[in-house]
């Protein structure tokens, strides 16, 4: 009988080699929501650089390689969903660990609502119903219920999350690209309906503008190419797990330097710098606008692009939180039930729906304060995303510091380019904390405390977490017991003690 009941019981832990390459990278792209982080960063970018807005998202893409670059070799060396959580942890030790496991859970729970409310905003939009827009209980109700799904669709299991991510990035890219080029076309064939300018290989230097506004356009930048490391949160459940996920994060952001050029040429080109910098407010809904100048009749297919990066990203957003939750409840950083796995679906199933539960509470919350205050809730992201960036980029140096100078690669693509990555984050971080102060550089212009808005509720949420680590410190000690560990030469060479699907621990 007990053999019977041994044989019967369900395997622990997440599912393995549930997905393919492809189709993380698929995940990884999606989670940056492209469409919907282009439609809401290039009008605030060329306010800021004008033309040189293509040039200010190349130069963006230089610190998310290098920090890419930090995923790929500390995933080869841990598979663990946890990602930045578990990997500074080894590195670093338990209290900058919990940390950074806390910002990326949090990332998460602050954009969910935004994207669903986008994704149910602009299908609203592209089927003719904008009366259902303007209605504040009508989108709220539906962007609750498309949270719900999507998370349903998460906990039911990887493999279909990853077919429903391949046709949701089919049709966006595809959406984006046949902007694109009706616009590019327009504008050459002098058929256009704005003030529009030709290309430029000069729009490429993103020191044209020069001065603060680099500094707040390259902002901007970290905010549109956050989410490529979703790809390694799945890491548990790829094929091979210890270098396809890591490939994913990189491929993930050379995909969405070339989208995010092209679009923004495109753009730049049709409308001209004046127009774009007049509508700058209008934030997402400036692809609605310019939608229907190129595409007449057919802006329907601009406006469904934004609405299928909203709800791909809605769910992919969901899936780093809850996974780095898991990865901190096995180790006791949280408590034990976050670590709980669907018996069927193998997936985790009880930090998913909390961070769905968090995250509509938000959603909810900030709404009836207005909808700028949930503008502000997105810019406070910034923070967080360049915090535990740039301590990646750290830990990935700190942990094979015995190894840097055994040959030029591991010197420049394990210890100085994750460095130079995480001090240009550190620099972005401090100058945004700058700006954020200034309550006038806020969506909503008005005052908390003395600040803007974004950053006390960036400081915050940082805070909270230090006050939720320092209390379960005290309850279960048993986390902060780790030490920091030193790579070994052999998994340098990236031959892993197969510390994925585990924990990442080492026996002491």
């Amino acid at each position: 009988m007990a053999e019977s009941k041994t044989q019967t019981q369900p395997p622990e832990g997440l599912k393995a080699n549930a997905i393919g390459f492809v189709d993380a990278l698929v995940i990884g792209l999606n989670a940056t929501s492209p469409a919907y982080s282009l439609a809401a960063a290039i009008g605030p970018v060329v306010a800021l650089v004008g033309v040189y807005a293509p040039g200010v998202m190349l130069a963006s893409f230089v610190p998310m390689l290098l920090i890419a670059s930090a995923f790929y070799y500390l995933n080869r060396v841990d598979q663990d969903c946890g990602t930045t959580f578990s990997w500074v942890t080894r590195a670093m030790g338990p209290w900058a660990g919990w940390l950074g496991g806390w910002a990326i859970t949090m990332t998460g729970v602050l954009v969910v609502g935004s994207l669903a409310d986008v994704a149910v905003t602009f299908a609203l939009l592209a089927f003719g119903l904008d009366s259902w827009v303007e209605n504040e209980f009508v989108r709220q109700l539906l962007t609750v219920l498309l949270i719900l799904v999507m998370t349903a669709v998460c906990v039911i299991g990887t493999e279909v999350s990853a077919r429903v991510q391949n046709i949701l990035i089919l049709a966006q890219v595809a959406c984006l690209i046949a902007f694109a080029v009706v616009a590019l076309y327009r504008v050459y064939a002098d058929t256009g309906t704005l003030d529009s300018t030709d290309p430029s290989i000069s729009w490429l230097d993103p020191f044209g503008a020069g001065g603060a506004e680099l500094t707040a356009g390259l902002l901007l930048g970290v905010f549109i190419y956050w989410g490529w490391e979703s790809a390694v949160n799945l890491t548990e459940e790829v094929e091979d797990s210890a270098t396809a996920p890591g490939k994913a994060a990189v491929w993930s952001t050379v995909i969405l330097l070339v989208t995010y050029v092209s679009v923004a040429y495109a753009v730049v080109a049709y409308a001209g710098p004046a127009y774009l910098a007049e509508n700058a407010e209008e934030e997402e809904f400036i692809f609605a606008l310019l939608a229907e100048e190129a595409m007449g009749g057919w802006d329907w297919v601009v406006l469904l692009a934004v609405s299928t990066s909203g709800l791909a990203s809605t769910q992919t957003t969901i899936i780093p939180a809850s996974r780095t939750a898991l990865s901190m409840a096995r180790r006791h950083a949280l408590p034990d039930h976050f670590a709980h796995i669907h018996p069927r679906f193998r997936t985790p199933d009880v930090s998913t729906w909390w961070v769905a539960g968090i995250a509509i509470a938000w959603y909810l919350a900030v709404r009836q304060i207005s909808e700028n205050a949930l503008f502000d809730s997105l810019t406070a992201l910034s923070l967080l995303i360049a915090f535990y960036y740039a301590l990646t980029g750290i830990a990935c140096a700190v942990y094979y510091r015995r190894h840097l100078t055994e040959s030029l690669h591991h010197f420049v693509l394990i210890g100085l380019g994750p460095l130079v990555g995480a001090g240009l984050l550190v620099w972005l971080l401090v100058e945004s904390v700058g700006d954020m102060s200034d309550p006038a550089n806020s969506y909503s212009g008005v005052s908390w405390f003395g600040l803007g808005p974004p950053l006390v509720i960036g400081v915050g949420i940082a805070l909270v977490g230090v006050v939720l680590m320092v209390v379960w410190r005290l309850m279960a000690p048993v986390f902060w017991s780790e030490r920091p560990e030193v790579a070994d030469p052999d998994l340098v060479h990236g031959q892993s003690h197969g510390h994925g699907h585990g924990h990442g621990d080492k026996e002491r």
